[in-house]
């Protein structure tokens, strides 16, 4: 395979600068410096809690009901680059501003880092649906898999840089204090994820769109209904929609429950954040070798192999013990992680039809927020109904055995000679 080219490389380069806020201001430091925020201001940690998690919720409902919606006005040629440079500005613009507001203001953080999400969600809806521009369909399974390994290794330097400046500042090392870092993280984030989103901003154009049309909008809503109605019509799309739905709903559990699991076997929190950054190196590598390995063995048996490690992870944490077993957990979430979503969004890209790409991306990105919820919800019921956190990940395996099932229904993908996407 030839190498990439400038297009793909510019493509790619959005992983590596959006995932540091992912994990800075989505995993790590913002969730820690709002709950002392909050305690700070008088509220209850349970209602700190409480009040994130509202945040989070309402700003996913607010994608998932958009995404399709703009999707489809996006695919009028030329405005998916305007509405991803939107959101990513938005994104941007409020993670900077998460450093200059006063630490006792929780509301105001929580709204800013509802700004935050939004932009990052919305930017990634846009950025997703750009791979059919910038690749063909027999490297999509690569291109994507290396984003996503640069992804993990770009998270892993401002994290790096940011827990540094913490620890030290903690350690009063450095003449400031612990707030003053955090809001210095929230800076290098925005910092990062500003230059190295230029190349894509410069070299990533779109290629695939439908022609403008009199009054965008109420077309549109026209489209956007018309594939509602027809969306079975696409049988391989809807079946692996239907897959997705439930195995992403359990990597995305496990990937927001792992730190909160390690609690409740007693690691301390500073061994956990040891362990997400392990786990982020970790992850790189094996994101790339799934890439390659689809080339050689097609995107959908590595798919299985990806959900089948997912089943032994839930298998294995059920017998969790110590803190060795909870790295050996890590560490096989670790070779799955990247690599099972970056060959979904490879192996749905070319079921789509590239003129909507944008459209289809926006129900992708639905099926994937609304997939979010389950799962926590099955945790969440099982530990309390069973009194044990390690019965609660054994039942994701439910989610795990649904997936791979209707998977198997999904034809392959194949290209057709005017270059559409047909199953």
């Amino acid at each position: 395979m030839k190498r990439f080219t400038k297009e793909e490389n510019s493509w790619m380069y959005y992983d590596w600068a959006n995932s540091a806020y992912s994990i800075i201001i989505s995993t790590a430091v913002f969730p820690l410096f709002f709950k002392a925020a909050a305690t700070n201001a008088g509220v209850s940690s349970s209602d700190s809690t409480a009040y994130l998690g509202y945040t989070i919720a309402i700003a996913t409902f607010i994608l998932a009901m958009l995404s399709p919606v703009l999707g489809t006005i996006a695919d009028y040629k030329g405005l998916k680059k305007r509405f991803f440079t939107f959101f990513f500005a938005l994104g941007l613009i409020s993670t900077a501003s998460l450093a200059f507001i006063p630490s006792d203001q929780w509301l105001l953080l929580l709204i800013f880092y509802t700004l935050t999400a939004i932009g990052s969600s919305g930017s990634n809806v846009f950025y997703d649906a750009f791979i059919t521009d910038v690749t063909t369909e027999e490297r999509m399974n690569r291109v994507s898999s290396r984003g996503f390994g640069l992804g993990y290794i770009g998270s892993t330097i401002p994290f790096l840089i940011s827990i540094a400046i913490i620890v030290l500042a903690q350690n009063e090392v450095l003449p400031i204090s612990t707030t003053i870092a955090s809001k210095i993280a929230f800076l290098i984030t925005a910092i990062w994820w500003g230059i190295f989103t230029i190349p894509m901003l410069k070299n990533v154009y779109q290629k695939y769109g439908i022609e403008r049309e009199p009054k965008p909008l109420i077309n549109s809503f026209k489209r956007l209904g018309k594939t509602m109605k027809e969306i079975r019509k696409y049988r391989a799309l809807f079946l692996f929609l239907l897959a997705y739905f439930f195995y992403i709903d359990g990597v995305g559990t496990i990937i927001t429950m792992s730190t909160a699991y390690g609690s409740d076997l007693g690691i301390s929190s500073t061994n956990l954040l040891i362990i997400l950054f392990v786990t982020q190196v970790v992850a790189a590598p094996f994101a790339i070798l799934y890439g390659r390995l689809a080339e050689r063995f097609t995107g959908k048996k590595m798919l299985y192999v990806g959900i089948v490690v997912y089943i032994i992870v839930c298998i294995y944490a059920y017998f969790l013990k110590t803190t060795m077993d909870f790295w050996i957990l890590a560490m096989l979430v670790a070779t799955s992680q990247g690599g099972i979503q970056a060959l979904s969004r490879a192996y749905f890209a070319k079921l789509v039809p590239k003129e909507n790409s944008n459209e289809f991306f926006g129900f992708y990105n639905i099926f994937g927020k609304f997939a979010s919820i389950m799962g926590p919800l099955l945790i969440a019921v099982t530990a309390q109904v069973t009194g044990n956190s390690a019965s609660a990940v054994f039942s994701l395996v439910v989610l795990f055995i649904i997936g791979i099932t209707i998977l198997m229904f999904v034809p392959e993908p194949k290209v057709d000679s005017s270059h559409t996407i047909s199953a």
